[in-house]
């Protein structure tokens, strides 16, 4: 990781923050809202979408690891109203949900 990676990514993970799916509901209406699955570190995704890293951003598309969100998690979200972390990359607000607090049935 070079220095400005480092810096990029030390600045990104200070502007991560615990958030209310209720908060995060404008973002879906625009479709601004990117879902990055719990096993990927949300900061390092992040950064790559934020470096335009198109080689891992679409490796994660392909996998199915980032993806917009779309109505059928946004109602699981809206019913279960999880712990979620989110991070701002402009246009983009990635969201994931935080570990070891989901709900146990």
């Amino acid at each position: 990781m070079s220095e400005q990676t480092s810096t990029l990514y030390a600045k990104l993970l200070g502007e991560t923050a615990a958030i209310t799916w209720q908060e995060l509901q404008p973002f879906f209406a625009r479709g601004a809202l990117l879902w990055v699955d719990g096993a990927l570190d949300l900061v390092e995704v992040a950064l790559a979408v934020a470096e335009d890293d198109q080689a891992k951003v679409g490796q994660w598309l392909n996998a199915g690891q980032v993806n917009k969100v779309e109505s059928e998690r946004a109602q699981d979200l809206q019913a279960r109203d999880p712990s979620l972390w989110a991070v701002v990359v402009a246009p983009w607000v990635l969201v994931q949900e935080r570990d070891g607090e989901t709900t146990l049935h």
